[in-house]
């Protein structure tokens, strides 16, 4: 028989002795430090092995988001340039409208004096003419009567009355006209004398000069209806029969 003390130390150092562990003990805030080390470098690792991959991949993440902010950059400036250069237009287009209007305008000012000189020129030489016969012709004359068509029925006439000799005093009278009309669809009168017939004509009718006088005015005439001649007669105040008297035919 064995001895009991060896019996026991067979025991604790033989293939059948109770297992024994080792186990470090740490607070439950150490262990929390150490995981999120932990995490936090297999993170760091993962995201460095991604970018590397990236890299070697061809295909650079934060190259790509600066050239992003590049171009964006650039379409905000573009854009801005854009809308710039549309307000710049903007403002040529109204500036070259208004410089077209008064360049019309201009050339509408410049015809309408051009033909007024050349009416005045025309006038002067008739006048200066006038005035070297009026002395070989002595009383009252009609030298020129014109007629056009106005705006709708409406005709304007234009007379010069002429005094030749050497008046000391000045004339006083008044002209007396018949227009003589084309048929009209409705049967309307044949003639209208003025100032008989439409009285607010009466006063551009009225004759006071020494020399000559202009006298414009206006027709009106039934619709429809052609003037054919215009008959003018200038008479003296008191004095019954004209003193001179012209007719212009139309047609």
């Amino acid at each position: 028989m064995s001895h009991p003390a060896w019996r026991r130390v067979q025991r604790h150092f033989s293939i059948s002795a109770p297992r024994m562990a080792v186990r470090t003990h740490l607070s439950w805030p150490w262990r929390a430090v150490t995981v999120g080390a932990l995490v936090a470098l297999v993170a760091g690792m993962w995201w460095w092995g991604f970018d590397f991959g990236q890299i070697f991949g061809g295909f650079n993440r934060k190259a790509v988001e600066a050239e992003l902010a590049t171009a964006r950059a650039d379409s905000d400036k573009y854009a801005q340039e854009a809308a710039r250069l549309r307000q710049a237009h903007s403002t040529v287009e109204s500036e070259l409208a208004m410089a077209r209007g008064t360049q019309a305008s201009l050339s509408k000012q410049v015809a309408e004096v051009t033909q007024e000189n050349t009416q005045l020129k025309e006038e002067l030489a008739f006048l200066q003419k006038l005035v070297a016969d009026s002395s070989r012709q002595v009383g009252v004359s009609i030298p020129r009567v014109s007629v056009e068509r106005g705006a709708g029925d409406v005709w304007n006439y234009r007379v010069l009355v002429v005094r030749g000799g050497a008046p000391k005093d000045e004339f006083d009278g008044h002209l007396a006209m018949t227009a003589t009309l084309g048929p009209t669809a409705n049967g309307g009168p044949a003639a209208i004398a003025l100032p008989a017939d439409q009285p607010e004509t009466g006063p551009a009718l009225k004759l006071r000069f020494k020399y000559y006088q202009r006298v414009e005015g206006t027709i009106r005439v039934p619709p429809g209806a052609e003037l054919r001649s215009l008959t003018v007669r200038a008479f003296e105040t008191g004095v019954g029969t004209p003193r001179v008297s012209r007719t212009l035919a139309l047609s």
